[in-house]
């Protein structure tokens, strides 16, 4: 199964509130598909970013692929850390 960590946008009106949750999906599913296991927040706006990296690296071993902007936000939760 391809599967692929990326964000997930929420809000009620996100042009104005953006936040994100990291999430695992099922790159064969559409856009809008459920996701198979939530890692972590993020939240632009009040620079609050939270990642489960134990259960990432779990994915990451097991093939799952990062997109562009997951893989600069683990760079930035590593530096913080």
């Amino acid at each position: 199964m391809p599967v692929v960590v990326r964000l997930k946008r929420l809000g009620k009106n996100p042009k104005k509130d953006p936040h994100f949750r990291i999430a695992v999906f099922d790159q064969r599913q559409g856009r809008d598909a459920r996701p198979i296991e939530e890692l972590g927040f993020y939240n632009p706006l009040k620079e609050t970013l939270k990642i489960k990296m134990e259960r990432l690296e779990h994915w990451v071993k097991n093939g799952a692929q990062l997109t562009l902007a997951v893989k600069s936000l683990v760079k930035k939760a590593k530096k913080t850390a």
